[in-house]
C-alpha cells in the first residue's frame, strides 16, 4: 500500500508539472492575478528598428499613376534594401498597382501621406502558391497580398493605404462557391496529408489574407489605413513580438475580420480602428486536427485603446482554436455599434477542443452591442458532435460598462465540461431585453455590478 501511495503521489506531481493536471490541480486565478502579468509582458514587447536608409519605388521602376503595374518594382526595392541592411522602402504619394508583395527580413515598407498601394484583383497576381493558412489549417495557396515567410524585423509603416480593392464582383463572392474546397482541406488536414501536397491556389476558391507574417519575428504594424482585403486584413501566424499601432482597418466584406493574431506570443494592438464585416479581433490557435498537429498557443496578446464598430464582435476568442490560447488583455477600449453583435465573445465546440484561459477585460465601454457584452460558446457551428472537449476558464470583465444589448451575458458550456470561474465586478449593464444567462458554468460571480433598474445583479 506504501509503494501505491508513493506512485500515486508522484504521478500527481508529474501530472501538475507537464500540465495534464490543470484542471484539477489548479486553483481560480484572480483577476488581480493576471493584470499583475501585463507589465512584464509588455517589457517584452519591442517594435523593430531600421537603419536610416531610403529606397525609393519610384527609382527601381514604379509610377503612381495607377495604370502601372508595379509589382516588379516592389520586388526589386525590396530586395535591394534587405540585401544591403535594411531599411525604407519608400512609397510616395500616388496609386501603385501590384500584385502579391513579399517582404523581407530588415525591411520597413514605408506608405506616404496620400500614397495608395492598389492591389489587383486577378487571383493570378497571387501565383505561385505560398506555404500559409486557410481559416486555421496550413496549405499551399494564393499568396496574402502582403506575404513574408520565416523574416526577421519586418515593418509596415507611414500613413498611406492599402486597399485590397475586394468586393462582390470579385474576391468576396467565392464565400459561397468555397465550401468543397474547404471541406477538402480540412479533410486532407484529419487525414494528415502533408501540407506541401495540400495545394490550392490556382482553379481553387480559397481567399487570400491581406497582410500575413508566416513564423516571424519583431514585427510592427503602424499607421496605415487598409481596406476591403479578400478576407482577413492581419492576420500574423505562429510570430512573435509583434505590435500593431493606430492602424484603421475598414472592410464590410465575408470573413474580413480585423486583426487575427494565430498562434501568436507577445502581442500588442493599441489605439487602432475597426469597422469590419467579421469580427474585429479574433484571436487564433488553428484549427481542428491541424490545430492539435502544430499545437501553439496564442498567449500574451494585449488590446488597449481600440475602437470597435461593426462586426461579429470586438474581441473575439476562436472558432479556430484547437491550439489553445491563454493570457489575454483587454482595456481602455470602446465598442460602440448597433451592428456590433457582441464585445468579448469566445466561441468553440468538441470538434475544436482547445484550452482558452486567462482571459482578462478592464475600462471598457460599450453604449450598444447587439447580442451580448460577453457571449461564451461551446455551440459554435458544429456544436457538440466531436471528442475534444474544450476547457474555457479565468475569464474576467472588470468596470465594463454596457448601456444597450439584448442581453448582460451569454454564457453556455457542457454540462460534462463546465465553463469554470467567470468573475463580472464593478460592471454596469443598463438597458438589456432579456435576463443574463449562465449554463453549465461553475464559479460564475457578478459582484458589485448593476443591470437594468440598478439592483445588484444575480447569477
Amino acid at each position: 500500500m506504501m509503494r501505491d501511495n508513493a506512485a500515486m503521489k508522484t504521478w500527481m506531481i508529474l501530472v501538475c508539472l507537464f500540465g495534464l493536471g490543470s484542471v484539477c490541480c489548479s486553483e481560480p486565478m484572480t483577476a488581480e492575478q493576471g493584470w499583475a502579468m501585463l507589465p512584464g509582458i509588455l517589457e517584452r514587447i519591442v517594435p523593430p528598428v531600421f537603419p536610416d536608409r531610403d529606397f525609393l519605388v519610384t527609382q527601381y521602376g514604379a509610377a503612381g499613376d495607377g495604370n502601372k503595374d508595379c509589382s516588379e518594382a516592389f520586388k526589386k526595392a525590396i530586395t535591394a534594401c534587405s540585401s544591403a541592411g535594411g531599411g525604407r522602402v519608400v512609397v510616395p504619394a500616388g496609386t501603385y498597382l501590384t500584385g502579391a508583395i513579399h517582404l523581407k527580413s530588415n525591411v520597413n515598407l514605408h506608405i506616404e501621406k496620400d500614397a495608395v498601394i492598389s492591389f489587383f484583383t486577378t487571383p493570378e497576381d497571387y501565383l505561385p502558391a505560398v506555404y500559409t493558412r486557410f481559416e486555421g489549417t496550413e496549405c499551399m495557396n494564393y499568396s496574402p497580398l502582403i506575404y513574408a515567410y520565416e523574416q526577421d524585423n519586418i515593418a509596415i509603416t507611414g500613413s498611406g493605404t492599402l486597399n485590397g480593392n475586394a468586393d462582390i464582383t470579385n474576391w468576396w463572392r467565392w464565400k459561397w462557391t468555397q465550401k468543397a474546397d474547404v471541406s477538402a482541406l480540412v479533410e486532407q488536414a484529419e487525414k494528415q496529408v502533408p501540407v506541401e501536397q495540400r495545394i490550392y491556389g490556382k482553379e481553387h476558391k480559397l481567399r487570400p489574407n491581406m497582410i500575413q507574417p508566416y513564423r516571424c519575428r519583431n514585427i510592427l504594424i503602424e499607421g496605415v489605413t487598409i481596406k476591403n482585403s479578400p478576407m482577413w486584413h492581419i492576420h500574423p501566424v505562429l510570430s512573435q513580438n509583434i505590435t500593431v499601432r493606430r492602424v484603421t482597418v475598414v472592410g464590410y466584406g465575408p470573413n474580413n475580420d480585423g486583426c487575427n493574431p494565430e498562434s501568436c506570443k507577445d502581442v500588442l494592438i493599441e489605439e487602432c480602428f475597426f469597422d469590419t464585416g467579421d469580427d474585429c479581433i479574433a484571436i487564433k490557435s488553428g484549427r481542428n486536427a491541424d490545430g492539435r498537429r502544430v499545437n501553439v498557443a496564442s498567449e500574451n496578446i494585449v488590446v488597449r485603446k481600440c475602437t470597435m464598430k461593426e462586426g461579429h464582435g470586438g474581441v473575439v476568442i476562436g472558432s479556430e482554436i484547437s491550439g489553445s490560447a491563454r493570457n489575454i488583455f483587454t482595456e481602455d477600449c470602446l465598442m460602440d455599434s448597433p451592428n456590433l453583435d457582441r464585445g468579448l465573445r469566445i466561441k468553440t465546440n468538441s470538434v475544436r477542443g482547445g484550452v482558452v484561459e486567462n482571459i482578462f477585460m478592464r475600462n471598457v465601454t460599450m453604449p450598444q452591442v447587439r447580442e451580448a457584452a460577453l457571449l461564451i460558446d461551446f455551440y459554435y457551428q458544429e456544436g457538440d458532435t466531436g471528442k475534444f472537449d474544450p476547457i474555457v476558464r479565468n475569464i474576467f470583465m472588470t468596470n465594463v460598462r454596457c448601456q444597450k444589448s439584448k442581453y448582460p451575458w451569454l454564457v453556455k458550456g457542457y454540462p460534462r465540461c463546465p465553463i469554470q470561474n467567470v468573475v463580472l465586478e464593478d460592471c454596469v449593464f443598463e438597458t438589456m431585453e432579456k435576463e443574463g444567462v449562465a449554463e453549465a458554468v461553475e464559479n460564475f460571480v457578478v459582484r458589485d455590478s448593476r443591470k437594468n433598474s440598478g439592483k445588484t445583479a444575480e447569477k
